[in-house]
């Protein structure tokens, strides 16, 4: 492989991670959907997974360079990647700047919450403070349309996380800590959402003003650039020991 720089590598090893961390967390979809990051200084280059790899086999060396389009920059790995797969990641990668790293995902309780017609619910501190951050994508088929790459850019606006309706689940970040950041915790209100409602009990949602001081309260730590460094810290310190590979 050739010599790749310091900066790279780094984005490399924090994707690599990612990708192990979505399996170790049962997020992934076997060889399916796709984390990806805008290379440092190189705003048209991306990497992404090698098609038919699981998750919890992606390795920093074994992530490709893609252009806009996800064709791979190299001609030999043009076969390794599923170019059609990042028609939604070139979808805000290219219409926001600050999407350095854009996660997407078809969790159990990511697509049920999807399905529903009332969307994520204000249940529990954690998603409130996810309440009025979330964008909606109506489903169109099958992501593989370059032509839907507008309205999912339209439909996303300036928020980090959506739902994609009978679809599943998507969250961007300046880092690929504070991608991973806001969909773990999109996910976890998934997850309590269905639990929450799945024995057909009544609910009670919070006072409106309740939630409202809940989404200030937030407000400060999620606009900090260092906004879920020290949790993906001690996630990486964790990979660190169970499996190491995935900075190789």
């Amino acid at each position: 492989m050739r010599n790749i720089d310091s900066p790279e590598w780094e984005i490399r090893c924090d994707l690599a991670a990612a990708y192990r961390l979505i399996a170790h967390f049962g997020m992934d979809d076997l060889i399916y959907t796709h984390l990806s990051a805008r290379l440092p200084g190189k705003e048209d280059r991306f990497l992404l997974n090698r098609y038919g790899m699981m998750f919890d086999e992606i390795t920093a060396s074994s992530l490709v360079v893609v252009d806009p389009d996800g064709h791979a920059l190299e001609k030999e790995q043009a076969s390794e990647i599923n170019s059609a797969g990042f028609t939604i990641h070139s979808a805000v990668h290219m219409n926001r700047a600050d999407a350095h790293c854009v996660m997407h995902t078809h969790t159990l309780a990511g697509m049920a919450v999807a399905a529903q017609d009332q969307g994520l619910l204000p249940l529990n501190q954690t998603s409130m403070e996810l309440y009025g951050r979330i964008a909606y994508h109506d489903f169109e088929g099958i992501a593989d349309d370059l032509d839907e790459r507008e309205r999912l850019a339209r439909d996303l606006g300036e928020k980090e996380v959506m739902i994609l309706k009978h679809h599943g689940l998507l969250a961007i970040g300046r880092t690929v800590a504070e991608a991973f950041h806001n969909l773990y915790y999109l996910e976890q209100s998934c997850r309590i959402q269905i639990a929450a409602t799945q024995g057909g009990q009544k609910i009670t949602l919070p006072p409106d003003e309740v939630v409202a001081h809940t989404v200030a309260q937030s407000n400060g730590y999620r606009e900090s650039k260092s906004y879920g460094s020290r949790t993906w810290a001690a996630l990486k310190r964790r990979l660190d020991r169970i499996s190491p590979d995935y900075a190789t």
